[in-house]
């Protein structure tokens, strides 16, 4: 017979967490996951065209409104921890000060190319549009801006780039689990993005039981400590 198989639609910013917890939680339940990663827009997406899904893992500010919709359990919510929005750049490379909006924009002009996520649908991507707007360097950098549909995509193919001078941005942790990449620091406090990740199950979920020891899994004490290390905050 084969294993129970468990779907999940994930915001790229937890991707690694829910891959480091994936063999632990088949070796406790049997449960195979089928895990879609990507932007929290293309992940709602998804679920309203019907995709698969037992746990939904995106904004805890979506999560509340597909609650709200009737399409996530409204007993299920489950915090994850908050996520600040960093910049990344080539391992081994010097690593810039972006600590104020000066060097930031000091940086960004230097820069011989910017990754970051889908501007309209990526959590990240869209703040850091704005970022780049309220910076003023946008039109100056439009040449050099390299937008991918994820953070995790925009910081492999960071990564792998050889542009002098090249950086990026998305949310910390997915900067972290990237092979590759180096954090350089959390946005300046006067563009900061701090987001709040949060799991539920969802309404059509086939698998209740196993998807609500999943959520506890990732949400749980035990694993506190490696939601943290891997760039998780928490009050």
């Amino acid at each position: 017979m084969s294993a129970d198989v468990l779907h999940v639609l994930c915001a790229g910013a937890v991707q690694g967490l829910v891959k480091a917890l994936q063999t632990r939680f088949f070796d406790e339940t049997g449960a195979n996951l089928d895990t879609r990663f990507g932007a929290v827009g293309a992940m709602k997406e998804a679920l309203l065209g019907g995709a698969p899904c037992d746990v939904m893992i995106v904004t805890d500010a979506m999560v509340r409104a597909l609650q709200a919709d009737a399409m996530l359990r409204a007993d299920s919510l489950a915090p994850l921890g908050r996520v600040r929005t960093g910049i990344a750049v080539r391992a081994g490379e010097p690593v810039p000060d972006v600590s104020t909006p000066d060097a930031l924009k000091a940086r960004l002009l230097a820069a011989g190319a910017v990754f970051f996520p889908d501007p309209e649908r990526a959590t990240a991507g869209i703040h850091f549009a704005s970022v780049l707007d309220r910076l003023g360097v946008r039109d100056a950098l439009a040449p050099r801006l390299r937008t991918f549909p994820n953070g995790a995509t925009s910081m492999r193919e960071l990564a792998a780039d050889n542009t002098p001078g090249a950086i990026g941005c998305t949310q910390i942790t997915e900067i972290l689990y990237t092979p590759g990449i180096a954090l350089a620091g959390a946005l300046p406090a006067a563009f900061e993005l701090a987001t709040v990740y949060s799991a539920a199950l969802s309404v059509r979920a086939r698998q209740p039981g196993l998807a609500q020891h999943f959520v506890d899994l990732l949400a749980g004490e035990e694993t506190r400590a490696m939601r943290a290390a891997g760039g998780f905050e928490f009050e």
